[in-house]
């Protein structure tokens, strides 16, 4: 069975303004230190008050984020790092970054 996406002004509207965000620089905000813990085998973001353990998505996206490369860059990097991801990926990392910079406020735009 072959799936069919028509484009509507829904997805229309929505491309136009995911497309700018693609070609954003995210970087971390200066208040956080991204490593990773040993001793709790994941990634964590550091902050003055403490310490946030991200998930294993989190951690993957946030190790491509070193003030260089855009979004849209960083999507590519993961797609060739996780072949088996489906295409909600694009999303996902949208998503997350949007997240990220508008209520985690974990990520700044350079």
């Amino acid at each position: 069975m072959k799936t069919v996406v028509t484009e509507t002004p829904e997805n229309q509207t929505r491309d136009k303004v995911e497309e700018p965000l693609l070609q954003q620089v995210p970087e971390i905000n200066r208040l956080f230190r991204f490593q990773w813990e040993a001793s709790s085998n994941n990634h964590v973001l550091l902050y003055p008050e403490g310490m946030v353990q991200l998930n294993e998505s989190a951690g993957a996206i946030l190790t491509h984020v070193d003030g260089t490369k855009t979004i849209a860059e960083i999507i590519s990097q993961l797609k060739q790092q996780f072949p088996e991801a489906d295409a909600s990926l694009d999303q996902d990392v949208i998503d997350f970054f949007t997240e990220a910079h508008h209520e985690l406020h974990w990520i700044e735009f350079a």
